[in-house]
């Protein structure tokens, strides 16, 4: 007759599994790569609150910047294109990655790598109501 298997070995594999199943799955959710295909509408409001050329990081939570320059308003991606880490905007209108160092134009082109792509940027368009509506869908 053959031996049963040590249960208790068995469920102390099994809570381990799962506890890091668990743990992976709330960082697979967390990351900006996981975004569904389903499309995701940002409201950021009408376009006369964003007149003055500059950096609008309100939605930076979002994942995203607005930025106001050359008479033209657009929607940036705050992640970076090395690793995806958010970059912050600087006092010189421009955007930095703390994680690696790369550096970009307040129009998103790289100006330092590591990053070799410009940050993308995200498809913008006005509602019915006359608010700019942002697409996290192309993030």
């Amino acid at each position: 007759m053959d031996e049963e298997p040590n249960n208790r070995e068995t469920e102390i594999g099994r809570r381990r599994f799962l506890a890091l199943m668990t743990a992976g799955l709330a960082m697979v959710q967390e990351s900006p790569a996981a975004t569904t295909t389903k499309s995701h509408l940002v409201d950021v409001g009408p376009a006369n609150l964003y007149t003055n050329d500059g950096i609008y990081d309100k939605f930076r939570d979002l994942g995203f910047f607005l930025v106001r320059a050359n008479g033209k308003l657009v929607a940036l991606s705050c992640y970076c294109t090395h690793r995806i880490c958010k970059v912050t905007a600087q006092a010189n209108h421009t955007f930095l990655c703390n994680c690696h160092g790369s550096k970009f134009t307040e129009e998103g082109k790289v100006t330092e790598g590591p990053a070799k792509r410009d940050l993308p940027i995200l498809p913008m368009s006005a509602a019915g109501n006359g608010h700019l509506v942002v697409d996290l869908s192309a993030k």
